[in-house]
């Protein structure tokens, strides 16, 4: 584990205060980490399985059907 001293002013204190209080955490260092956490879920990109680059790599080299409006689409397809 390591271990970080940080500075947080007035507001950001009571914000750790509310998350550590709002989630029954035993410490600030707890409220820093659900909000750590928080944060790379939700604006971190995700890492994509090789197989699923695999797929889409090879349906990028598919021809699909040519068409110039929706009109002409439903007639290549039968709908």
């Amino acid at each position: 584990m390591v271990q970080s001293i940080i500075d947080v002013n007035e507001r950001e204190d009571r914000i750790l205060n509310i998350v550590k209080a709002q989630h029954g955490l035993k410490n600030k260092s707890q409220a820093v980490e659900l909000v750590i956490n928080i944060y790379a879920d939700s604006f971190l990109e995700t890492e994509l399985r090789p197989e699923f680059v695999e797929k889409i790599n090879k349906l990028s080299k598919e021809r699909g059907i040519p068409f110039k409006n929706i009109e002409e689409l439903r007639k290549l397809t039968g709908e």
